[in-house]
This record gives structure tokens, C-alpha cells and sequence, in this order.
């Protein structure tokens, strides 16, 4: 019986999901699931605006309840702690103690980042570009919410007459460079 020939895309669908098998196989170290690595990093990358259980459980595509335990769990090791919000005291905002922090640099990913880094610029910028496309596809598809560095948003204003360096204009708030680079629940390409 003569092989299947597989299909470029396929192929390509397969080395994901191999990439990420892999990465959910090292994602067992310090005795941590890989949701909770997801929640740490999701932590050290999201802006002020969505550090909340709610903006977690829809990056991650949970439930509440899985999500709650989830933080219950890191909680309890230390790696990070819920705070009132500054602004609407119901609210919880999430944030990594120095202990969560230190674990990241430990990061199970590191080193695939260590081989995509061996990459040349120019491929590693299409690489991204693509894989952004597809898991916004993918997202989109199924009705969950993309999120996307705030600089990269319709909302996203370059400068700020109070004089901070940029603004969000949905929310209303200045936001500094650091901000800009971060991931946001609100955020929407720019045209």
C-alpha cells in the first residue's frame, strides 16, 4: 500500500502541536502544572488593565472555577497574591510576588526562545507574523478573545497632551512605554 503524501499545512499543524507537546512536557518543572506556568507568564506580560481572574480565565480559555484554582494554588506557593484595585475596591488585581518573578527566569520555554533566538531576524519576524495571524484565526473562530500588545491597538494613542508618552483612549488613561508593550483583554489591531 503506497503512503499518504501529508500536506505542507499538515505538516506544519503537526510540528505545532509537537512544539507544544514538548514544551507541556517540561512545563512539569518546580512542581508546577503547565497552567500555572501560562498563568505566570500571562501575569509578567499583561498590562494593568487585565492582571484580573476574569482576563485570566479568557486568555487561557477556562472556566472561573478551574482559573480560581489555579491562582489558589500559586497563591499558596508564594508566586503570587490578589490586591484590591486601586480604583473599584470589588475588584481584584493579580500580581507575581519577587518569588513568581524569579521562577520565570527559569522558564521551561527558555529554551525553545534559546533555538527561535538562532533564527535569523528576518525569518523570526515572519515566523511570528504568521503564527500571530493563524492563533488570531484560531481565536476568532472560536469566539475567545485575542489580545495583543497594547502599542499594536486601534485605541493605542502614540502621544498624550498631559505629557506621559502614550494614552489609551478607550479606557482613558496614560500609559508609559512599558505599557505599550504589553499584552491587553481590550485590545484591537489597528487598521
Amino acid at each position: 500500500m503506497e503512503a499518504m503524501e501529508t500536506s505542507e499545512t499538515e505538516r506544519l499543524a503537526a510540528l505545532i502541536e509537537r512544539l507544544g507537546r514538548l514544551i507541556y512536557a517540561q512545563a512539569h518543572a518546580e512542581n508546577l502544572l503547565p497552567v500555572h506556568w501560562e498563568t505566570l507568564r500571562f501575569l509578567h506580560r499583561a498590562n494593568r488593565f487585565s492582571r484580573s481572574p476574569a482576563a485570566l480565565a479568557a486568555y487561557l480559555g477556562l472556566t472561573k472555577g478551574t482559573v480560581s484554582q489555579t491562582l489558589n494554588t500559586l497563591i499558596n506557593k508564594g508566586l503570587l497574591e490578589k490586591r484590591t484595585h486601586p480604583k473599584d475596591r470589588r475588584s481584584r488585581q493579580l500580581a507575581l510576588t519577587a518569588r513568581g518573578n524569579q521562577l520565570l527566569e527559569q522558564d521551561p520555554l527558555s529554551q525553545l526562545c534559546s533555538t527561535l533566538h538562532g533564527l535569523d531576524t528576518a525569518r523570526r519576524s515572519a515566523l511570528v507574523q504568521d503564527l500571530e495571524q493563524v492563533l488570531s484565526g484560531s481565536l476568532i473562530a472560536q469566539g475567545r478573545t485575542p489580545f495583543g500588545q497594547c502599542k499594536e491597538c486601534r485605541y493605542f494613542a502614540k502621544t498624550h497632551r498631559a505629557g506621559q508618552p502614550h494614552y489609551c483612549e478607550l479606557l482613558g488613561e496614560p500609559l508609559s512605554e512599558f505599557d505599550g508593550l504589553q499584552i491587553c483583554q481590550e485590545q484591537q489591531p489597528a487598521a
